[in-house]
């Protein structure tokens, strides 16, 4: 196995955090070589709020993905999200100085980088910028200007933005668990990378992407991102409402919610009862999953309703504007029964469910294929694109090299430190000479 081949996406949410451990195959689909999971302690509707158990829960997550797959990570690209994430919209251009050359890479670099200089409100700092379409010389709707003539260089560009403190937090998380921060993406991104056709993102999409903390928002049109947009409640509100509504413990609320629980509830009759043991030898507790499904179906139409009012912000009922493909719900808080048909009820567009295995190889995991982990399996995604492969080192090859290099120290002897001076750059060499003159001086 060569070393670098692997990446790894690490999804930091509210009620859980993931580590994918992956490498791209031949034939462009992705392979996953192990997974870790970890109950999320220390974060709150996607913003950390306890340090130290938001490290225990990253390094937790991180041994279980090494310990399956054989592997140390190093290096990790990671989400972010929550309620102080926005997006707006910006144009900018620059002039380029010989309008006789191409347009080239430096150039969309240069007017990208300009973007990023935009004075922000205080506290907070931009996360991404996303090209959306250019003018050369006042010729618009140019996807693609590389290779073209011109003098003046426009764009519309999506600029997402959030808390600077927020974003430091979650790297002095992942510094302080051992890692190397690769790359940060919005969450929503790494999902619709996840689960979106490219024939989705060009005929108009919205994703929804239901987590415990928060939902998150992302539109496409003609295959290119125009809105973004994180609602501050997600699936641990409803489980915070049947726990009040029903006067029970939270972790009975979750489970009802799950097995039991409907957004629609014309689908329960009156007379479906759930018993629910009582605490500490008190008489059991007896609620109608009728009950229940209101419960739920009064925060989902909540959340449903004012996911709607950012999608008709966007414009969708313009002609031009039109999301042909309709609505795809994923994360989590997707899985609960009846929720596509309650979504295409208030919103009147076509909904479907959206799962990540179109980009997983054939025999991965039936686990990983689940909307639950659309937003990790799309931040893996994001880590083999940007190539941040790291230092993600095969373990069982480490202990081979270290007992090899134990092996030659022993029968060489001296001849040891006969190496080429290419092979010493080898990280394992350096390790090996130290060991060497460690051993030389205890003798």
């Amino acid at each position: 196995m060569e070393q670098g081949n692997y990446s790894v996406g690490l999804d930091i949410g509210t009620t859980k955090i993931v580590a994918i451990i992956g490498r791209e195959n031949e034939y462009g689909k992705i392979e996953v070589l192990g997974m870790g999971k970890s109950k999320s302690l220390g974060v709150h509707r996607g913003v950390v709020n306890n340090i130290t158990q938001t490290i225990s829960s990253i390094q937790q997550a991180v041994e279980q993905a090494e310990l399956n797959s054989g592997l140390k990570i190093g290096s990790v690209v990671v989400g972010i999200a929550g309620q102080h994430i926005r997006s707006l919209q910006h144009s900018d251009y620059i002039t380029r100085p010989n309008s006789e050359e191409v347009i080239n890479n430096d150039d969309l670099d240069r007017l990208c980088n300009q973007v990023y200089k935009l004075v922000m409100l205080p506290g907070e700092e931009i996360i991404h910028v996303l090209p959306q379409e250019y003018k050369v010389d006042g010729q618009s709707e140019i996807k693609e200007p590389k290779g073209m003539y011109g003098g003046r260089l426009e764009a519309n560009f999506h600029v997402v933005v959030g808390q600077v403190s927020s974003i430091k937090n979650i790297g002095r998380c992942i510094k302080s668990a051992g890692l190397d921060l690769g790359n940060i993406t919005l969450e929503p991104l790494a999902s619709a990378e996840a689960v979106l056709s490219q024939e989705e993102k060009e005929a108009g999409v919205a994703l929804i992407d239901i987590g415990g903390g928060t939902t998150d928002l992302a539109i496409f049109k003609d295959g290119i991102i125009r809105h973004t947009s994180v609602i501050p409640f997600g699936g641990n509100v409803i489980t915070e409402d049947i726990k009040e509504g029903c006067s029970i413990i939270e972790k009975q609320a979750e489970l009802l919610k799950i097995k039991f629980g409907s957004a629609w509830p014309g689908e329960n009759k009156d007379n479906e009862i759930v018993s629910i043991p009582g605490l500490r030898g008190r008489e059991p507790k007896e609620i109608t999953l009728k009950n229940l499904s209101k419960i739920i179906h009064a925060r989902v139409v909540e959340i449903i309703e004012q996911v709607y009012v950012e999608i008709k912000n966007y414009g969708h009922e313009d002609q031009k504007k039109k999301l042909i493909a309709g609505i795809v719900l994923t994360g989590g808080g997707s899985q609960l029964k009846h929720l596509k048909q309650l979504v295409e009820y208030i919103t009147g567009m076509d909904t479907r469910i959206g799962y990540p295995n179109e980009h997983l190889a054939g025999d991965s995991d039936e686990e990983i294929a689940s909307p639950l982990y659309a937003t990790a399996v799309g931040l893996l995604m994001n880590a083999l694109e940007s190539k941040t492969l790291g230092k993600v080192v095969d373990q069982q090859e480490e202990v081979q090299k270290e007992e090899k290099v134990l092996v030659e120290q022993e029968h060489v002897g001296a001849e040891a430190t006969m190496t080429s001076h290419k092979e010493r750059k080898s990280i394992f060499d350096k390790w090996s000479e130290k060991l060497k003159d460690f051993l030389d001086n205890a003798e």
